[in-house]
């Protein structure tokens, strides 16, 4: 999460966005970005941020933020001939180098 702590911009009228502040939008907006919460949570939440701008204006820093992250960290993957040779490798040494009475 980054070290954001709060709205970009403070809600003037806090208590006018319904049963949930942005305090309280602020603590849950990765569970959101995630997909975590329950439908009624994702409502309540979604409800908010179309009334509060500098809620909105977070939840959008943040989304961008796991984009970014998802993107750099995105599964590169080693090449098959790579990924084979360590297969047989960590199977133990190979035959060649160790023989029955100890290494050749």
């Amino acid at each position: 999460m980054s070290e954001f702590s709060g709205p970009a911009e403070p809600c003037p009228n806090d208590d006018s966005h319904g049963s949930v502040g942005c305090a309280e939008v602020i603590a849950e907006v990765w569970t959101l970005l995630d997909g975590e919460c329950t439908p009624e949570a994702k409502h309540r939440l979604r409800q908010h941020l179309e009334a509060c701008p500098g809620c909105f204006k977070h939840y959008g820093l943040e989304e961008r933020i796991k984009e970014l992250v998802a993107t750099k960290c995105s599964g590169e993957k080693a090449p098959e001939g790579l990924r084979d040779d360590f297969g047989s490798r960590s199977a133990g040494p190979p035959s060649s180098v160790v023989g029955s009475s100890g290494l050749v």
